[in-house]
C-alpha cells in the first residue's frame, strides 16, 4: 500500500473530512425531507381535493418508477460531472417540486411532478456516496459509514415528527413548504462545503486512488469518463450480482416498513401500539448498521461480502424464528428486531462501503447507482405482490405466506452474498499470486 493511504492526516485534511462529512449526512437527510413528506399528507390531501386514497398510489407510484430510472441516470451524470453536481441540481429541483406540490390542486401535475421528484431525488445516495468516497480510507470505511449510513433513519424520524407537526398545525401545504425551507438550508450547505476531493480545496490525497481494499473491478479512476467506460463498469456481472442482493434486502426492508404495523394489530395490538412496536425493527437496525460497520473493519478486514454474507445467514434465523413464534405479536415483533439487526447491515454496506471498494473510489457514486436501481424495483414489487397476497387470503393465512416468502427472499440474499464472497476471495487470490 502506498505511503498516501499511510501517511497520518494534517489538521486541515482532518477538518475538512469532518465537513464533507457532516455535510452528506445531512444532505441525504434534506433528501428524505423533501421525499417522503407526502406519504404523510396523501390522506388530508384526498380528502381536501375529493379524490379516493387508492387514487394516490398512482402518484406514489410514478415517483418510485422515476426513482428506480434514475438511479442509473444519475450514476452516469454523477461520474461525469462529479458528486458535487448531482447533488446541487438534484436537491435543488427537488425543493422546488415540494414547494410547487404545496400550491398545486391538479393530479395530473401532482403526478408529473412527482416523476420529476423522482428522477431528481434518485441522485442523492450516489451523490453522498461519491461525495465521501475520496474523503475516506480503506481501513477505516466500515467504523465510519456504520455510523454515518444512519442518515436515512435520522430523516425518517425527521420528517414524521416535525412535518406531521406542520401538518396537523397549519395543514398539508405548509408542511410541503416548511421542509422545503428547511432544505434550502441544507442546499447551502452543499454548496458552500461540498467538494469532491481534497484536491479541490488545495490538500494533498487522503485516500490512494491505486489502493485495492475490497477492490474486485478494474476500472478508470480519472475524475470524468466516457459513456462507454461507465457500460464497462454497469455490465460486470459482479455488480449485477450485487444489484441481485440489494434487491432482495430492499424487498425485505420495504415490506417491513409498510405491512409490519399491520401485522402487528392483525395479532391482536392496537394501532398505536403496532406502530410502536414496529420500530423496533428501525431501532435494532439501527444497531446493526453500526455493528456492521465495525465487524467489517475489526472481523472481516474490508472482506465486506463476507459480512453481507453472516448478515444474510442471520437474517434466515431472525425469520424462522418469526415463523416459529405463533401471533403472540410480542413476540414476533422482537423476533423481527432480530431481522432488523441482521437485514441494516447489507443495507449499508452495498451501497455504501462495497460500492466505494468494488471498482475503485471514482466508480463510488456510479456503483451505487447501478445497485440501488437494481434494488428500486424491489419495493415496487413487494407492495403488489404482498398486497395482493393479504387481499386473497385471510389475514392469518395471508400473514404467514408474507413471512415464508420473506425467508424465501432472505435465502436469495445470501446465496447472492456467497457468490460475492466466493468470487472476492478468487480475485484476492489471484492478486496475490501474482
Amino acid at each position: 500500500m502506498s505511503r498516501v493511504s499511510l501517511k497520518p492526516l494534517t489538521k486541515e485534511q482532518q477538518i475538512w473530512r469532518w465537513k464533507i462529512l457532516i455535510n452528506t449526512y445531512t444532505a441525504y437527510i434534506g433528501y428524505y425531507l423533501t421525499r417522503k413528506i407526502f406519504t404523510i399528507c396523501k390522506t388530508t390531501i384526498a380528502k381536501d381535493m375529493g379524490w379516493e386514497l387508492g387514487d394516490t398510489a398512482y402518484i406514489w407510484a410514478s415517483f418510485l418508477v422515476a426513482y428506480a430510472l434514475g438511479q442509473f441516470l444519475n450514476s452516469y451524470l454523477g461520474r461525469k460531472w462529479g458528486p458535487r453536481i448531482i447533488l446541487l441540481v438534484g436537491l435543488g429541483v427537488s425543493i422546488v417540486c415540494n414547494t410547487l406540490f404545496g400550491l398545486m390542486n391538479s393530479f395530473p401535475l401532482f403526478i408529473a411532478f412527482m416523476f420529476i421528484n423522482g428522477l431528481a431525488q434518485a441522485s442523492g445516495w450516489p451523490g453522498c456516496i461519491g461525495g465521501i468516497s475520496r474523503w475516506l480510507r480503506g481501513s477505516e470505511r466500515g467504523s465510519v459509514m456504520g455510523i454515518w449510513t444512519t442518515n436515512h433513519i435520522v430523516g425518517n424520524i425527521i420528517y414524521k415528527s416535525l412535518g406531521g407537526l406542520l401538518l396537523g398545525t397549519w395543514g398539508w401545504r405548509w408542511a410541503f413548504f416548511g421542509m422545503s425551507f428547511i432544505t434550502l438550508f441544507v442546499w447551502a450547505l452543499v454548496l458552500i462545503w461540498q467538494k469532491d476531493k481534497p484536491e479541490d480545496v488545495g490538500l494533498e490525497p487522503i485516500v490512494d486512488e491505486n489502493e485495492d481494499y475490497g477492490k474486485a473491478i478494474e476500472a478508470s479512476q480519472s475524475d470524468h469518463i466516457p459513456f462507454s467506460e461507465y457500460v464497462k463498469v454497469a455490465l460486470n456481472p459482479l455488480i449485477f450480482i450485487m444489484g441481485i442482493a440489494y434487491f432482495s434486502v430492499k424487498f425485505l426492508r420495504y415490506a417491513l416498513d409498510s405491512w409490519l404495523p399491520s401485522f402487528l394489530n392483525i395479532n391482536g395490538l392496537s394501532p398505536d401500539m403496532a406502530s410502536y412496536y414496529s420500530m423496533i425493527f428501525d431501532i435494532t437496525g439501527v444497531v446493526g448498521t453500526i455493528f456492521a460497520g465495525y465487524i467489517l473493519d475489526r472481523w472481516f478486514k474490508g472482506n465486506w461480502a463476507g459480512v453481507c454474507l453472516f448478515c444474510g445467514l442471520g437474517t434466515i434465523v431472525g425469520y424462522l424464528a418469526v415463523i416459529y413464534a405463533g401471533t403472540n405479536p410480542y413476540t414476533v415483533a422482537l423476533c423481527f428486531g432480530i431481522v432488523g439487526f441482521m437485514l441494516y447491515g447489507p443495507d449499508s454496506l452495498l451501497t455504501g462501503a462495497a460500492a466505494i471498494a468494488v471498482a475503485g473510489k471514482a466508480n463510488g457514486v456510479a456503483v451505487t447507482g447501478i445497485v440501488n436501481g437494481i434494488g428500486s424495483v424491489g419495493p415496487v414489487i413487494q407492495e403488489l405482490v404482498i398486497g395482493n397476497i393479504m387481499k386473497t387470503s385471510e389475514p392469518d393465512i395471508g400473514i404467514a405466506r408474507s413471512n415464508i416468502l420473506a425467508l424465501t427472499m432472505s435465502i436469495v440474499l445470501t446465496l447472492s452474498c456467497a457468490f460475492l464472497t466466493w468470487y472476492l476471495i478468487k480475485v484476492h487470490k489471484k492478486k496475490d499470486s501474482n
